[in-house]
């Protein structure tokens, strides 16, 4: 039985929003009932020591747990499409995205297919000779994670809001401070060392992210202050990309683009509190021309294209 079921009615409560619902016969809060790849590519605009000159072999996992209001993947994560898979296949597609000879493996918004991401990495890792990224919003149970432990070389969360009003705002998730700290610190307990290969590459480590938000800096602000309390040489990807990816009449600070000066104020906090290893970004970044597509057809492509390893057909 995979781990976040209830054993007897196989309810999912694999996620912190606990559904309890059965996903093979309706959606939970993640709008998926299955597992569902929306592109499988290589991608070329991650942080320098992921992507680097040889891109990083992306797996873009349908549907979201998260319901961030500013989502700029809401194509996928809002109304999830893409193609349908079963654990054994995705193994295989794992392999031959590492036959893209790209970086790494990137697996991204994996959170509530955790489990199945497991089971299908059980089954390919010994074939693997590039990290695997785990590429999450950081809304994940610790529980969860823990099954992941051996299998995961490189964590790559989001921790987006400290304040509960800001993440029941912006997310519909009043704990996720409380959840994503807890999910970092059992990231960090498995990838204790940061390491980089002699190109540069990261092999296992954590890197948490942070999107600067307009009008929300001083929250921003509050998240780097829990970040240099819990580990001043973490590394932290500081993002200026933001832009509104549709309009929000809810929230009318989401619907400009993000002040070079704002983003300036957070760049000298992250150096004020003592944080000094990671990434920041150019204001430049903030365009969809960095945005993947997704495709349905191409997703299908690729999953076609991988060889049955574990799959008879």
């Amino acid at each position: 039985m995979q781990m976040g079921y209830n054993k007897k009615a196989m309810k999912c409560n694999l996620c912190p929003r606990n559904c309890n619902v059965d996903r093979s016969e309706q959606q939970g809060a993640c709008r998926t009932d299955g597992l569902v790849l929306s592109r499988v590519a290589r991608h070329d605009w991650e942080e320098p020591c992921i992507s680097g000159t040889k891109g990083s072999g992306t797996v873009f996992f349908a549907g979201c747990n998260l319901h961030c209001r500013f989502c700029q993947n809401f194509d996928i994560s809002v109304f999830p499409h893409g193609a349908k898979v079963s654990v054994e296949r995705l193994a295989d597609v794992l392999l031959y995205v590492q036959d893209m000879g790209v970086a790494n493996i990137n697996l991204v918004t994996p959170s509530h297919f955790s489990d199945k991401i497991a089971a299908a990495l059980r089954l390919a890792k010994p074939r693997l000779k590039v990290p695997v990224v785990y590429n999450t919003s950081g809304y994940e149970k610790a529980e969860a994670l823990r099954e992941l432990e051996g299998l995961v070389d490189v964590y790559l969360p989001d921790l987006k809001f400290c304040d509960s009003h800001v993440s029941a705002l912006l997310a519909g998730a009043p704990n996720y401070f409380e959840v994503a700290t807890r999910a970092i610190a059992e990231m960090r307990r498995q990838q204790p060392c940061d390491l980089f290969d002699d190109e540069g590459y990261i092999t296992n480590g954590v890197i948490v992210r942070h999107l600067v938000l307009p009008s929300f800096t001083e929250d921003s602000k509050r998240v780097l202050d829990w970040l240099a309390a819990f580990d001043k040489d973490i590394y932290v990807s500081l993002m200026s990309q933001y832009f509104p990816a549709r309009e929000d009449a809810k929230v009318p600070a989401l619907n400009r683009r993000l002040f070079r000066h704002e983003y300036k104020s957070v760049q000298q906090y992250f150096f004020n509190v003592g944080l000094h290893n990671g990434y920041c970004q150019d204001v430049s970044s903030a365009t969809k021309d960095y945005l993947p597509e997704f495709d349905d057809e191409c997703a299908q492509k690729a999953v076609n294209a991988a060889p049955h390893v574990f799959t008879n057909c």
